[in-house]
């Protein structure tokens, strides 16, 4: 039996096409920066995104954590929204090995933070009791609050925001694609405001590892020491970084085909009566649903009951399921999904 598997899109596995190139990539060691192909995804990927410089790493949370080191001083404090990837899933990275203060606003109800929140929440060097405000980090898309996009012109506003009070904007852009293509404009409208930005290869784009820290030269000199005290120095990973490059030039245009199949799997979700999907869902290509009152079932009961019909899904709470759409998720797959459901939410 085929498996559905809609846990998330980390589990893509790569193309035919990355899978050449991997076999095919010229290599060398990149912690001399003599890696051909690492330097060639890394100079593709500051281009696409408006940025001088490019830096391979082994994970997002990676990325994140050595560009907040690489901006912030031990004891400086960084706003971010309280859904935040940083604040919720990357283990507490940037104070246990930073030292560097956290400070978590709540989002508005598309997943922004609202200008306001984030005054009030800087904190100056006049008060020897309060850390220093050095940074605000945004994520685009919002994971936790159902994949949303940040737009263009909040993206310039905030950047101007930060600027002005001598603040740096980093953009958690694991999904960032995603947001391009849902908004129909190109990926540096949303990148070239910020003074850094990671974005994932290995969740929509199909990479098998990897993902990308990009901003200024003299920022990507310091993040690369950086990487190197986290043990992100992968030798000859041109194997890995050749799969990359595939993911760029061929993966982002097909992400409204997620969308729409994640589209067209929420409206047979819709008409399950045990199952209230958010309203707006899905943004991107996250569906996020709770259980109506009526349904007995635990999210475990029914995790365990999709897997039996050959559906793997991830509760995001003790009454809440998320589901993601990806490249080996066909139209086949969203209605064998929706059967699914339907059969054990009956």
């Amino acid at each position: 039996m085929e498996t559905i598997d809609l846990r998330s899109d980390t589990v893509t596995q790569p193309t035919p096409a990355m899978r050449e190139a991997m076999a095919k990539a010229a290599v060398g060691d990149d912690v001399y920066g003599d890696d051909p192909t690492i330097n060639a995804l890394q100079e593709l990927a500051a281009a696409k995104l408006g940025k001088e410089a490019g830096l391979f790493v082994p994970s997002g949370t990676m990325g994140n954590l050595a560009g907040i080191l690489a901006h912030c001083n031990r004891g400086d404090e960084v706003i971010m929204g309280q859904h935040s990837h940083t604040f919720l899933h990357e283990g507490g990275g940037i104070s246990s090995l930073g030292g560097i203060h956290s400070c978590q606003i709540k989002e508005q109800a598309d997943g922004s933070l609202a200008l306001a929140d984030i005054e009030a929440a800087i904190r100056f060097p006049d008060d020897d009791h309060e850390p220093v405000t050095r940074l605000i980090e945004i994520e685009n898309t919002q994971n936790a609050c159902g994949g949303l996009c940040l737009t263009p012109e909040y993206t310039r506003q905030l950047a101007d925001f930060a600027h002005a009070r001598g603040l740096i904007l980093h953009l958690d852009g694991a999904r960032v694609f995603n947001s391009a293509a849902a908004q129909g404009i190109d990926v540096n409208q949303l990148t070239g405001p910020v003074d850094s930005v990671t974005f994932c290869l290995s969740k929509g784009l199909a990479a098998p590892v990897g993902s990308v820290l990009c901003g200024s030269a003299a920022f990507i000199k310091k993040a690369r020491k950086i990487r190197k005290h986290l043990g992100g120095g992968m030798r000859q990973a041109g194997i890995l970084a050749a799969a990359g490059i595939v993911a760029l030039e061929t993966m982002t245009d097909r992400l409204v085909e997620d969308h729409a199949r994640a589209r067209t799997m929420a409206e047979g979700l819709s008409e399950i009566p045990a199952i209230v999907l958010d309203p707006g869902s899905p943004a991107t290509n996250m569906i996020f649903f709770t259980l109506a009152d009526s349904v007995k079932l635990t999210t475990a009961q029914i995790e365990k009951k999709m897997e039996e019909l050959g559906v793997l899904v991830n509760a995001s709470g003790p009454r809440r399921i998320r589901l993601v759409t990806h490249v080996w998720v066909d139209d086949a797959g969203v209605d064998k999904t929706v059967a699914a459901f339907r059969e054990v939410l009956q």
